[in-house]
C-alpha cells in the first residue's frame, strides 16, 4: 500500500476543501467483513485531479457527481478522481471492509468469557481508510454524520450523542469539524455507567464480563474525570468543544488510549480485575487527564501535518501529569514521570534514531508513525515543563489560550504555537524553540564546587548546548542522624551562568535539577557521591530521590558505574523506600536491564538472589498490612526473579502468599509463567488454569506460559504461531513473544536467534505496523548479548527489505544490545563497540549464605566485578536496622 507524502498532502489541501462526510456502517454482515457506504461533499478551487483513500475487501460501487467510476481503478489504496472542475462535488462509495485482529481500523473481538462480540475503531494516522473512504490527512477537516446498523442488543458509541432510530439503526449527532483520524465508533453489548456533569452527559463503558470491576472503580474514574474537566476549564478560556464525554475501555487496544473527541478509547487493562498499587491507579488518572487535554490540543486545534505530532502528545503528556497533580488525590505524578517516563525519553534520545522534538520535515505517514516515541512524549513534555518554568505559568497559559482562540476547529503548526506564546511574553520564545525543539541529544550537567576564604561557589559544567532553568538542592547531614540528609535551601539557576553562584558552607550533597524542571543527565561531585552512599533513602522528597536513582541509572548505562554497584545500592536502600513508583522503577531496571542484559550470564544467578533477598525484606516490612501496594510490588518481583520453584509453587497450591495477598488471577498467571520458565509445570497445569480463568487475560496468560515451557516442541509451536500463521491477535502475539525468550533457556532457543531475522521481515510486511512493532519489541532476542548477535542484526538492517516500522524498532533494539555489550565490557558511551562478548574477566565468586525456607536453594549476595566506581555502594544508612537476610 502507498503512503501519503507531505508534498501530496500540501497539494491536495491547496486543491480542495472537504465539507461533510455521511458514513453508513453495517456491522450485521458477518464475522469477517462489514459494510461501508460513504458520501463526501467537497469543493475544488480549480480544475484538476486528485485521489481519495480506501482499503476495502471489495469495492462495490463508486459514483462522482452521479457518474459511475470504475472500481478497478483503485490501486494501492488510492481511488483516482480525474477531470474535476472547480466547484462543488459529491463522491459516493459503497465498499465491503475487513475487520482487524491487530488493533488497526475496525478491530473485532469476541470475549472468551461469555462469547459476546465487540468492535471499535482506531483510525489513527492513516487507518480510517480501513473503515471508510476519506481524504485522509489531518488538515482536511470536515463534519461527520455517522450511522451504524448493529446486531440486536448492541449499543453504539460515537463522537457525538447516539440514538437508536425506529428502524434499529444508530444515529450519531453530527460532529463539529474534526480530522479524519479522530472519527470513532465503538459497538457491542457494553456495560455502561452514565452520569452528567456541567450539563454534559458523561459515560464509562466496558465489556459485560468486566462489569463488576468497572462498577467497583466507577466512582474513582468519574471523580477523576470531573476533577480534570473542571481544572481544564479553570486553565483554558475555550470551553469543552463537544456534546458529550464518553470513555470506553476496549479490548486488545494497542496504545494506552486514543483522544477521539467525545469518545476516548482506553485499553481495558485499566479496568482492574486484580489487585493494583495506588501508583497504577495514579497512572490511570494521568491517562484520563492526558486524553482530556487532547480535546483542546489535538482535537479543537489539530496539527497541520504529522511533523508537529509533538504538539499533540507533548502537550497532553505535560498537562496530564500537571493536572493529575493539581486536581486529584494523587500526590506523586511527577515522581512517576521522573522514574518511568523520563528515562524512556533519555534512552530514545541517545540512540542513532533520535530526532528533534519538532523535526524539520516528516516526509510521509510511514515516517511519521516512527515518531510516536519517548521523544515526542517524555522529552517533549519535559521541554514544556522547562518552558513553563522559564516563562512562568501565567504567561505560559496565556499563550496557550491565545493559540486556542486563533486556531479553534482549525489546524496549526509549530510556528503558530510559538507565535502565540511569544504574544504573551517579552522573552525570546523563538530562540528557546530553536534550542530545545530543533536539537537532539541529552545535555549532561556536572557541579563544580570551588572553596575560597571559608565559603564555596557553584559552577555548572554543561556538556551540551541548551539553556536550562533549574534548581540546585543543597543538603546537609542531619545532626541527629548522620545517615539522613536535610534540605538547607534550593537555589534557582540559569545555565549557562553569568558567574559562579555563592553557596556558603559546602553541603554534604549538591543535587542539580532538584525538582526535575529540566531535561538533562546530572552527575555528582565526589563528596555528594559519598553522601548518597548512606543517605539516599534518607532524602526527604521522593522526587529528589527519583532524580538520584535516574542519575545512577544513567551512570550504569554510560559505563561510569558498575551494574553491581547499582544492585548493591538497591539492596541497601530500597527496603527503606516509601514511594511505590520508585520501588517499582528501580526493581524493573535492576531485573530487566541489569540482571538480564548488563551482567554476564554467570553473574546473573547471584544478581537474582540479591533481588530475591531485597524483595523478602520488603515482604517482612509489610507484614502488618499497612502498605499493601508495596507488598504487592514485592510479591510480583519475587515471583519474577525466583530461581527455584518451591516457594512460589507452594503459593500457587495454597492460593495465597503467607501473610497475604491471596493470589488473584494476575498473580496466579504470573506464578505459573515463572514455573514454566523453571520447568516446574506442564501443559496440563496450564490448561487447568485456563479452565479456571477462561477470560481474555487468561488466554494471554496461557499463551505466555506455553511459550515459556523449556521444551523444544513448545518452542516450535510458539514460533510457528507467531511467524508462520496469522491467527494470533495483537495481544496474543505479544503474550506469546513475552514467553518465548528467557535467559535461563538460552541454549534451548539459540537456533532461533538467526531465525528471528529471517522470519520477522515477512511477518512485518504481511501483518502491518502494529505487529511489526510488537515483533521488534517483544519477539526480539534481547537476552542474547553477544557480538555475533549484533552482527546478525546489523546485516539485517543493511541487507533486508524492511518496513519502516520494523526498521526503526530493530535499530533501537540493536542499539540497546550494543550498549549492553559495552556495559559488560566496562566501556563508556564514547568507546568503540567491542567485537567479542565482554565476559573475559573472571568475576568474583558469589558469597554463599544460609539457605532459606520453602526449599529455596540459598541466597547469594552479588559482588560482581571490581572496577571504576565500585566503591559507591555501602550498607544501609545509620540509624536503621540493616536489612536482614533469609526468610
Amino acid at each position: 500500500m502507498s503512503v501519503l507524502t507531505r508534498d501530496e498532502a500540501q497539494l491536495r489541501a491547496q486543491f480542495l476543501d472537504v465539507h461533510r462526510y455521511t458514513v453508513e456502517l453495517d456491522l450485521t454482515t458477518g464475522e469477517d467483513t462489514f459494510g461501508s457506504r460513504t458520501v463526501i461533499r467537497f469543493t475544488t478551487r480549480s480544475d484538476g485531479d486528485t485521489f481519495v483513500e480506501l482499503k476495502p475487501a471489495e469495492l462495490r460501487d463508486v459514483t462522482l457527481d452521479g457518474q459511475p467510476l470504475d472500481p478497478d481503478s483503485l490501486r494501492d489504496g488510492r481511488l483516482p478522481l480525474t477531470g474535476l472542475t472547480a466547484g462543488e462535488h459529491e463522491l459516493r462509495v459503497d465498499a465491503v471492509m475487513r475487520y482487524s485482529r491487530t488493533g488497526e481500523g475496525m478491530h473485532r473481538f469476541t470475549d472468551p468469557s461469555d462469547g459476546e462480540t465487540y468492535v471499535y475503531t482506531q483510525m489513527f494516522m492513516d487507518d480510517v481508510q480501513r473503515v471508510f473512504a476519506a481524504f485522509d490527512q489531518p488538515d482536511l477537516k470536515a463534519v461527520f454524520e455517522v450511522t451504524v446498523k448493529a446486531p440486536e442488543g448492541w449499543t453504539v458509541l460515537a463522537n457525538g450523542v447516539t440514538e437508536q432510530r425506529a428502524d434499529g439503526v444508530w444515529q450519531a449527532a453530527p460532529t463539529p469539524t474534526i480530522s479524519t483520524y479522530l472519527v470513532a465508533v465503538a459497538a457491542g453489548p457494553w456495560h455502561s455507567v452514565r452520569s452528567e456533569h456541567r450539563g454534559l452527559p458523561f459515560g464509562i463503558h466496558c465489556r459485560r464480563s468486566l462489569a463488576p470491576h468497572l462498577d467497583a472503580d466507577a466512582d474513582e474514574i468519574l471523580d477523576v474525570t470531573r476533577a480534570c474537566f473542571d481544572r481544564y476549564h479553570e486553565k483554558f478560556a475555550e470551553p469543552y468543544p463537544f456534546d458529550s464525554y464518553d470513555q470506553a475501555f476496549v479490548p486488545e487496544f494497542n496504545a494506552g488510549a486514543m483522544e477521539n473527541p467525545g469518545l476516548v478509547t482506553f485499553r481495558d487493562d485499566f479496568v482492574y480485575r486484580s489487585a493494583v498499587t495506588d501508583t497504577e491507579r495514579q497512572t490511570r488518572a494521568m491517562v484520563i487527564a492526558h486524553e482530556m487535554a487532547h480535546m483542546w490540543f489535538g482535537d479543537l486545534v489539530t496539527l497541520k501535518w504529522w511533523d508537529d505530532i509533538w504538539l499533540n502528545e507533548s502537550f497532553a503528556e505535560y498537562m496530564g501529569y500537571q493536572t493529575t497533580a493539581e486536581a486529584t488525590r494523587f500526590a506523586g505524578p511527577w515522581t512517576e514521570f521522573g522514574v518511568t517516563r523520563k528515562p524512556w525519553g533519555y534512552d530514545a534520545d541517545q540512540r542513532p534514531t533520535t530526532h528533534p522534538v519538532a523535526p524539520d520535515a516528516v516526509d510521509d505517514t510511514a515516517s511519521a508513525l516512527l515518531n510516536f516515541d519517548g521523544i515526542s512524549y517524555a522529552k517533549g513534555a519535559s521541554a514544556l515543563r522547562q518552558l513553563a518554568a522559564w516563562l512562568g505559568e501565567k504567561d505560559f497559559l496565556a499563550g496557550i489560550n491565545t493559540h486556542f482562540a486563533r486556531h479553534k476547529f482549525g489546524n496549526a503548526t509549530l510556528a503558530d504555537f510559538i507565535d502565540s506564546l511569544a504574544s504573551a511574553t517579552d522573552r525570546d520564545v523563538h530562540a528557546w524553540a530553536d534550542s530545545w525543539l530543533r536539537t537532539t541529544g541529552v545535555d549532561t550537567l556536572t557541579p563544580v564546587i570551588a572553596a575560597a576564604d571559608g565559603t564555596c561557589t557553584l559552577a555548572v559544567d554543561r556538556a551540551g548546548s541548551r539553556p536550562h532553568r533549574l534548581t540546585a538542592g543543597l543538603y546537609d547531614h542531619d545532626l541527629a542522624d548522620e545517615g539522613r540528609l536535610v534540605l538547607r535551601e534550593r537555589l534557582d539557576l540559569d545555565v549557562p551562568q553569568a558567574a559562579p553562584e555563592p553557596i556558603g558552607k559546602r553541603p554534604a550533597l549538591l543535587l542539580l535539577n532538584d525538582g526535575d524542571l529540566t531535561y538533562a543527565k546530572v552527575r555528582f561531585d565526589d563528596r555528594s557521591f559519598d553522601a548518597l552512599r548512606t543517605g539516599l533513602s534518607g532524602l526527604p522528597d521522593p522526587l529528589t530521590r527519583a532524580i538520584v536513582w535516574n542519575a545512577l541509572r544513567d551512570a550504569v548505562r554510560d559505563g561510569e558505574l558498575p551494574p553491581a554497584a547499582y544492585l548493591e545500592t538497591a539492596r541497601a536502600h530500597l527496603p527503606h523506600e516509601t514511594d511505590l513508583a520508585l520501588v517499582q522503577g528501580v526493581l524493573v531496571f535492576a531485573s530487566g536491564q541489569i540482571a538480564d542484559q548488563y551482567l554476564a550470564p554467570e553473574d546473573r544467578p547471584a544478581a537474582l538472589a540479591t533481588l530475591t533477598s531485597l524483595c523478602r525484606d520488603l515482604l517482612r516490612r509489610t507484614e502488618d498490612g499497612d502498605n499493601p501496594g508495596l507488598r504487592l510490588i514485592a510479591v510480583r518481583h519475587l515471583i519474577d526473579v525466583a530461581a527455584h520453584p518451591e516457594t512460589i509453587a507452594a503459593w500457587l497450591a495454597d492460593g495465597t502468599v503467607p501473610g497475604g495477598p491471596e493470589l488473584d488471577p494476575e498473580l496466579r498467571w504470573r506464578v505459573l509463567a515463572r514455573l514454566a520458565v523453571l520447568g516446574a509445570t506442564d501443559e496440563a497445569a496450564i490448561a487447568a488454569e485456563l479452565d479456571r480463568d477462561p477470560s481474555a487475560t487468561g488466554q494471554e496468560g496461557a499463551a505466555r506460559c506455553r511459550a515459556a515451557l523449556p521444551d523444544p516442541e513448545a518452542k516450535r509451536a510458539a514460533w510457528e504461531a507467531m511467524f508462520t500463521g496469522d491467527a494470533l491477535s495483537n495481544y496474543l502475539f505479544t503474550a506469546t513473544a513475552q514467553g518465548f525468550w528467557k535467559p535461563e533457556q538460552a541454549e534451548l532457543v539459540r537456533e532461533y536467534v538467526p531465525r528471528f531475522y529471517e522470519d520477522v521481515v515477512p511477518v512485518a510486511a504481511r501483518r502491518g505496523p502494529a505487529i511489526a512493532v510488537a515483533a521488534g519489541r517483544f519477539a526480539f532476542p534481547a537476552h542474547a548479548v553477544d557480538a555475533d548477535h549484533v552482527r546478525l542484526g546489523e546485516a539485517c538492517l543493511r541487507d533486508a527489505d524492511l518496513t519502516p516500522a520494523l526498521r526503526r524498532t530493530l535499530a533501537d533494539r540493536l542499539d540497546d544490545l550494543s550498549r549492553a555489550l559495552r556495559v559488560r565490557g566496562g566501556q563508556g558511551p564514547g568507546d568503540e563497540r567491542t567485537e567479542t562478548p565482554a565476559t573475559s574477566e573472571t568475576p568474583e565468586k558469589p558469597e554463599k549464605v544460609k539457605k532459606s525456607d520453602k526449599g529455596d536453594k540459598g541466597d547469594k549476595s552479588y559482588k560482581g566485578k571490581k572496577g571504576k566506581g565500585s566503591t559507591w555502594p555501602a550498607g544501609p544508612r545509620p540509624g536503621l536496622a540493616a536489612p536482614a537476610s533469609g526468610p
